[in-house]
């Protein structure tokens, strides 16, 4: 019998349309003889199922459960293609634990933290994971600019602390800039992170479990056209992304080690793709995604292009790796 597959998009921040993309693509990629997807909308006012018409059918959130043309349809999975909350910091996850479905991302814990910037920096320290000196404000605390410049130095990134896809990021020069910087970042989040600038070569390294094995993917040089990695670099073409990355050998089987002992030592499963930068020739590294882009024009599946891993093999050993942990 095929496999009954949720495909959970949407979710409650600035990048539910990102990941709508990213779940009409598995929708587009999953084997047809193994599995019967469903596009599940998960929207702050409503969960629905999208049906081939269009028409939307009502979650039974208390089981996760829809009833289309007088049939309950049961999911046997959910693939999680949620950017941001609520898929990507742990709730959706642990929702779904508690009711007994299982689903293709890490769990709720290591969800939640890779989500936290700041908690993740810290956490990834002791095993020597080296990253950009940081400083961190909460909204309505006193903002000392001052005493960040002399913390962290200029130019400084300020960054909600967790937000994906560049929002609430803004490359700050001056020290005047430092107070809207902190509105912005506050925007999406009521916690900032505000970073030292790392000078050097940016790169992005993709690690999945694929068929049981964990492996790094072939690593990406991003080049943006503008100051840094930002939304209209990675969704509007403003960047030029290079794989495989140009830099050594050594360099790159250097940062690909340091994704796959992050990968092992937070404990993760599904997909990763974590950013780094070579400044003065080491790698540091700016964070975590666990439900990173999977459109075609999204870095992790010209990753596993590169690897000779087709979108239709990669989403199916994902839903396999999440049912065998049922």
């Amino acid at each position: 019998m095929k496999k009954k597959i949720a495909i959970a998009m949407g979710g409650y921040s600035s990048e539910y349309r990102i990941s709508i993309n990213s779940g009409n693509i598995v929708y587009k990629h999953l084997d047809r003889d193994l599995y019967e997807p469903y596009r599940v909308h998960i929207l702050k006012g409503e969960w629905f199922v999208v049906a081939e018409d269009d028409t939307p059918y009502p979650i039974n959130k208390s089981n996760f459960t829809v009833k289309m043309n007088d049939k309950i349809i049961k999911f046997d999975c959910v693939f999680n293609t949620i950017h941001g909350t609520p898929g990507e910091n742990g709730l959706l996850q642990a929702y779904l634990e508690l009711i007994g479905i299982p689903q293709t991302s890490c769990d709720y814990y290591q969800s939640a933290l890779t989500f936290n910037k700041r908690d993740l920096i810290s956490v990834l320290r002791p095993y020597g994971v080296k990253a950009a000196t940081n400083y961190f404000l909460n909204k309505g605390e006193e903002i000392d600019t001052a005493d960040i410049v002399d913390k962290v130095g200029l130019p400084c990134f300020v960054k909600a602390n967790r937000a994906g896809s560049s929002f609430g990021v803004t490359k700050v020069k001056t020290e005047d800039e430092i107070e809207d910087a902190a509105k912005t970042a506050f925007t999406e989040d009521d916690e900032a992170i505000i970073e030292s600038f790392l000078d050097g070569t940016e790169v992005s390294v993709g690690v999945i479990t694929y068929k049981g094995e964990i492996m790094a993917l072939p690593v990406t040089e991003i080049v943006p056209e503008g100051e840094f990695f930002d939304y209209a670099a990675k969704y509007l073409g403003k960047s030029q992304e290079i794989t495989p990355a140009r830099i050594t050998d050594e360099d790159t089987k250097k940062v690909q080690d340091i994704a796959i002992m992050i990968y092992k030592k937070l404990k993760m499963k599904g997909f990763s793709r974590s950013e780094f930068i070579f400044h003065h020739g080491e790698p540091h590294f700016i964070e975590m995604n666990t439900n990173p882009g999977i459109s075609q024009a999204s870095i992790l599946p010209q990753q596993a292009e590169k690897a000779g891993i087709s979108l239709k093999d990669l989403f199916g050993s994902a839903i396999e790796a999440a049912l065998k942990q049922k």
